[in-house]
C-alpha cells in the first residue's frame, strides 16, 4: 500500500453555510457525502437534490455512503449525477453483485461497506466487483463516536486480501478517524480515511488534513 486519501465528511459541516464548509476542504481528495434515510441508521440526513447541488459547488469527486434501505432501488440514481463512487451496505443490497455492476455500467466506481460487526469473509469473493471496501470503525448513524478497535483485525484481513486478489481496490474506514486513530488503521492496512469532526471541528480544515495525511504515513512505526 502507498500513499492516502482524506476523505472529510461533511456530516460535520456546517449545512446552512455548505459552499463555504466545501471551499474550506479544497486540499481534500474527495468529499464524502453521508445519505441516510431514518431506518437503516436512526438518522435523515439529505437526499439526490442536495447531492447534486453539492456537485455543482465543488470540483473535488464527491463519495456517496449510501446508508438506506433498497439502495438496489436508489444508488443507480446517485450514479447518474456523476459522482466518483457510490457505495452500498452489503446488509442492505438485495442483489450486492448485480447493483455493483449496474454502478459501473453508469461509469461511477462501486463500493461495498460493512458494518463493525457483519463479518467480512461471507463478502470476499465480491471483491472483483467492487472499486473500494469500506469498513466501518462506529455504528453508522451519527458523527463524532469513538472508534472501535475491534475493527483493527477485520482491516487486516481485508487488506491481505485485497493485496491477494491483484485488483486494485481501495479499502475505507470511516468513523472515529482522529490524529491518534488514523495511525492504528493504517497500520493495519487501511488507505482511505473518512474524518468528519477532527477536519470541521478544527479553526484550520487544511491544517487537519495535512495532519491527518501525515499521521497515516506513521504507520510505519507500528508495522
Amino acid at each position: 500500500m502507498s500513499g492516502c486519501a482524506i476523505h472529510p465528511s461533511i456530516l460535520s459541516a456546517d449545512f446552512a453555510r455548505l459552499a463555504q464548509e466545501l471551499d474550506r476542504i479544497a486540499s481534500a481528495d474527495a468529499v464524502h457525502v453521508d445519505v441516510m434515510d431514518n431506518h437503516f441508521v436512526p438518522n435523515l440526513t439529505l437526499g439526490l437534490p442536495v447531492v447534486d447541488a453539492i456537485s455543482k459547488a465543488t470540483p473535488l469527486p464527491l463519495d456517496i455512503h449510501l446508508m438506506i434501505e433498497d439502495p438496489d432501488r436508489w444508488a443507480p440514481a446517485y450514479a447518474d449525477l456523476g459522482v466518483d463512487s457510490v457505495t452500498f451496505h452489503a446488509e442492505a443490497a438485495k442483489a450486492p453483485v448485480r447493483l455493483a455492476r449496474e454502478l459501473r455500467a453508469r461509469g461511477t466506481k462501486s463500493a461495498m461497506a460493512l458494518k463493525p460487526a457483519t463479518a467480512l469473509e461471507p463478502y470476499l469473493d465480491m471483491l472483483p466487483e467492487v472499486d473500494m471496501l469500506l469498513l466501518m470503525t462506529v455504528e453508522p448513524g451519527f458523527g463524532g463516536q469513538p472508534f472501535l478497535d475491534l475493527v483493527i483485525p477485520k482491516i487486516q484481513r481485508a487488506r491481505k486480501a485485497i493485496d491477494g486478489s491483484g485488483a486494485t481496490i481501495a479499502l475505507q474506514v470511516d468513523g472515529g478517524i482522529t490524529n491518534e486513530t488514523i495511525v492504528r488503521a493504517a497500520a493495519a492496512g487501511a488507505d482511505t480515511f473518512v474524518a468528519g469532526s477532527s477536519v470541521y471541528g478544527a479553526a484550520d480544515a487544511a491544517d487537519a488534513i495535512s495532519e491527518l495525511r501525515n499521521n497515516a504515513q506513521r504507520k510505519d512505526a507500528l508495522e
